[in-house]
């Protein structure tokens, strides 16, 4: 280990950090028609969540720990959100109101152990050599600018307005950066890795299934239902490419 090695580490978080900030992009957008595009990107979230769930974190969690084990961790993950929902509605919801709902507080816990796994595996691919560090960061960027596109959409369908969104939203993102910095001191170990990805994939599913695609299911408007649908595919398909062809 070398302090240059320390210092790509925190470059590449950094950078992968600087990708919350995405939703600046929509921060134009008039009102009316951030609200028509928020479904859409509340779908291609839930697609984006699960499809990263199993094909990239699941994945890797398996290979590292065995079905059994990953598939155990995965289950104690989906519990623990289960818990955590509980708790955030009855601490921030009274008589049945809530002004930010909340899938808005767990998408972001759910976001900042993943980043804090981000910057643990770009820790560990910079400690083989810089080269694959790199392709290791790249990698990871490429599929976290669509999720946090429509993790920012689902913050403020949540009820954060655009502002406390972004800004959340970036926060969350530099946890990779605290990842990367534990990870070159003292975790960036293929067992270390493998033992946190099932917890962040069982709270992405459960966000998924339990908070996100139950939206798109109250959507009335056939056309508008279908389209939805459509994003909801094109966000597992995305990730997936990502894996296909990146094998990250």
């Amino acid at each position: 280990m070398s302090l240059e090695t320390l210092l790509f580490i925190l470059m590449a978080t950094l950078v992968n950090g600087l990708v919350g900030l995405v939703g600046v992009f929509t921060m134009g957008l008039k009102e009316k028609t951030l609200q028509k595009i928020l479904i859409i990107l509340v779908a291609f979230s839930a697609g984006a969540l699960l499809s990263g769930a199993f094909f990239h974190m699941l994945a890797e969690s398996m290979e590292a720990l065995g079905s059994m084990a990953a598939f155990g961790y995965v289950l104690v993950g989906f519990i623990l959100f289960f818990i955590m929902e509980r708790f955030l509605h009855w601490h921030h919801c009274h008589e049945g109101h809530c002004d930010v709902h909340p899938v808005s507080h767990l998408i972001l816990v759910g976001d900042s152990i993943h980043n804090f796994i981000d910057g643990l595996v770009i820790a560990a691919s910079f400690l083989v050599s810089v080269p694959f560090g790199i392709l290791t960061t790249l990698i990871i960027i490429s599929h976290e600018i669509p999720q946090e596109l429509g993790d920012f959409g689902v913050l403020i369908y949540g009820g954060f307005n655009k502002v406390r969104a972004l800004g959340f939203n970036f926060l969350s993102q530099l946890t990779s950066v605290i990842g990367g910095i534990i990870g070159f001191f003292f975790l960036a170990t293929p067992e270390s890795v493998g033992f946190l990805l099932p917890f962040a994939a069982g709270g992405f599913i459960y966000i998924a299934a339990s908070d996100l695609i139950p939206e798109l299911h109250k959507e009335e408007s056939m056309k508008k239902s279908m389209f939805s649908f459509v994003f909801f595919i094109i966000g597992i398909l995305f990730l997936l490419g990502i894996k296909i062809v990146f094998g990250g």
